[in-house]
């Protein structure tokens, strides 16, 4: 998605697509929609076509710079729980979005299993719809289900088999804050196969969670193979201390043209 801030801006986007064939064969046709403003959520649930069971809401960084600067990405970092979904929010979510959703697939014969993901924006006329994905969120995935405290395959298996009747979740009071360690010049072009140093010093700690993304292992040496190369996940009671977390591990890691934004959580650090 190009989100355009102008109408100059939208008119030189699909000017891109249509004639210049910026995305070949892929941007032959287009769809054009509102520009939303306001803050955004990611809301993911386990469900067996009937029953949901939601999961804590988080927020990603979707810009490659910090203050949200630059072109979009597949995700800069996120962080779980979002306060800007609040339990009364989340609840009219459920009520207007996630069940409606749900129903009518069901009427159209295409009853839906499994974890459903709505990409939300808080607005001044309310949540409104901006995505939905059938699968788990990048990088939400990575802050939401450390928080997990019961069995992720006993809810998935339920779903499976349609019925989630007497399943529910346990979560952690506690924050997680995820930062994406991306190679230089993603989510342009990119240089790969960079060793990766520093990884063998977050294997004791406690707060750390190292999710590898765009990695391989390459005689002996764990390399870079992608844009987004690692997502750092600190825990911790406050959003202060997993961002403490998150970040000082990092200082840990090196790989030549390493980036990341520095301000990931910032908005709600206590």
């Amino acid at each position: 998605a190009i989100v355009c801030d102008t109408l100059a801006a939208a008119r030189a986007a699909a000017r891109a697509m249509l004639a210049d064939g910026a995305f070949g064969a892929a941007g032959g046709e287009i769809v054009i929609e509102e520009r939303l403003r306001g803050e955004e959520a990611s809301l993911l649930a386990v469900t067996d076509g009937a029953a949901v069971v939601p999961f804590p809401p988080a927020q990603d960084y979707k810009r490659v710079g910090d203050g949200d600067a630059g072109p979009n990405t597949g995700g800069m970092g996120a962080y779980a729980p979002a306060p800007v979904i609040s339990p009364e929010r989340y609840q009219d979510a459920l009520a207007r979005i996630v069940r409606p959703t749900l129903a009518a697939l069901a009427a159209h014969g295409r009853p839906y299993r499994g974890c459903l993901y709505a990409g939300v924006m808080q607005t001044e006329r309310g949540l409104q719809v901006i995505e939905f994905n059938a699968r788990f969120g990048d990088p939400e995935s990575q802050v939401v289900l450390p928080l997990l405290e019961s069995d992720l395959l006993e809810l998935l298996c339920a779903a499976a088999v349609g019925d989630l009747s007497g399943c529910t979740a346990r979560w952690a009071s506690r924050k997680a804050v995820c930062v994406v360690l991306a190679s230089g010049g993603y989510p342009g072009e990119y240089q790969t196969g960079y060793p990766i140093e520093g990884l063998a010093s977050l294997r004791d700690c406690e707060d750390v969670i190292l999710f590898h993304a765009g990695t391989a292992r390459r005689e002996g040496r764990v390399v870079t193979t992608g844009g987004r190369v690692l997502n750092v996940v600190g825990l911790g009671e406050t959003f202060a201390a997993a961002i403490r977390a998150a970040y000082s591990a990092i200082d840990d890691i090196y790989f030549e043209g390493m980036y990341c934004r520095s301000d990931i959580a910032r908005r709600v650090w206590e």
